[in-house]
């Protein structure tokens, strides 16, 4: 691993992200761009919503002066800063679902068609062979892109989520590149963890950062979906792929199950599936007692054990179909879950008296 370590890079998109968050906060203030509480947002105070901007603009930073990213992949910042953009501009003036929607899906066609980063193969998923799209796999890609961003910018709902989520995913990512002898690659995702860190920092009131508080922000959240979805697609296509679609999958399931349960819900009451509401899995564990740090850890395990699930279903080379299907049957079971918690809930309360 330290063959393929670069420090400066690291220590670099580190610094800049620090420095950033603390310049950055007069100027939320100034401009608005502050989230205030209001019945779905309960924290103290305005708080700067500026950690996405300044976690962008450190990668960026970061791997314009080191060379380590940009000079493969400037697409990358391209379609980040467009990503960013849209975000800082809902964050202040609040844009319509539906015209962030259409935004979002010019991004992941950038993703897609000008950077020629899609999704060729699913693998065997079907047991009837290697899955190939085609020409399809552009389109296919494009909606896979708009729902990861939703999936990582629904999930951020409480202090660490978003962030502390991408690192898992991120790290995993890193583990994959290590072990199949793609460790060249390894800085790619290290470079965005090392951006995130300080954010947490802020963010989580560490020791020496209380009093700080900073939000990621939509223009964060959707940037970590971006990023994700950009490695994933990236190390799982081609003959040096450094594990299997569907384990890419497993490493994102959790924010990608909890927004199918949501948008199921909302559907069969009848509401848009993009309507924002107070019923998402951190709000469920609040309303059943914990703390919004207990969970912020259960939910961070529930996020790791979908990754153990997808990193001990590549290490035994468990049969695509399997992992698909396994995938499918968790999905309806949380689904099922979500959908009749409380009523769960209270036979286990009844059963423990």
């Amino acid at each position: 691993m330290f063959d393929y370590l670069q420090f400066v890079p690291l220590f670099t998109a580190f610094f800049v992200a620090l420095i950033l968050l603390v310049v950055m906060t007069p100027l939320a203030h100034q401009f608005g761009l502050v989230d205030q509480p209001n019945i779905r947002k309960q924290h103290a105070g305005m708080v700067p919503l500026t950690g996405g901007v300044a976690i962008f603009m450190a990668v960026l930073v970061a791997s314009v002066a080191t060379d380590v990213w940009m000079k493969n992949n400037p697409l990358f910042f391209t379609a980040s800063a467009f990503i960013v953009l849209l975000g800082a501009l809902d964050d202040r003036f609040d844009l319509s679902a539906k015209g962030r929607l259409v935004c979002q899906f010019g991004v992941a066609s950038i993703m897609a068609w000008s950077a020629q980063n899609y999704i060729t193969s699913l693998g065997d998923i079907l047991g009837t062979g290697e899955v190939y799209l085609g020409l399809a796999g552009y389109f296919f890609t494009i909606v896979c892109v708009v729902g990861v961003i939703n999936a990582f910018n629904m999930i951020d709902g409480i202090d660490g989520l978003a962030g502390g989520m991408s690192l898992v995913v991120l790290l995993t990512v890193v583990g994959f590149l290590l072990a199949t002898g793609n460790g060249g690659a390894i800085m790619e995702p290290l470079i965005i963890v090392a951006a995130i860190v300080p954010f947490l920092a802020f963010n989580l009131s560490w020791k020496g950062f209380k009093g700080n508080k900073i939000f990621m922000g939509d223009a964060g959240s959707m940037f970590v979906g971006l990023t994700i979805v950009w490695l994933l697609v990236d190390h799982t296509q081609g003959a040096e792929a450094a594990f299997r679609p569907i384990t890419a999958v497993w490493l994102i399931g959790l924010p990608l199950m909890d927004m199918a349960a949501i948008m199921y819900r909302r559907a069969r009451k009848g509401q848009s599936v993009l309507r924002p509401d107070r019923k998402h899995l951190h709000n469920i564990f609040m309303r059943a007692g914990l703390s919004s740090r207990q969970s912020l850890i259960a939910i961070l395990f529930m996020g790791a054990c979908y990754c153990f699930v997808g990193v001990m279903g590549e290490l035994f080379m468990v049969p695509d179909a399997i992992m698909f299907w396994g995938f499918i049957a968790t999905l309806i079971l949380y689904s099922f879950v979500i959908q009749n918690i409380w009523s769960i809930i209270r036979l286990f309360k009844r059963k423990k008296k």
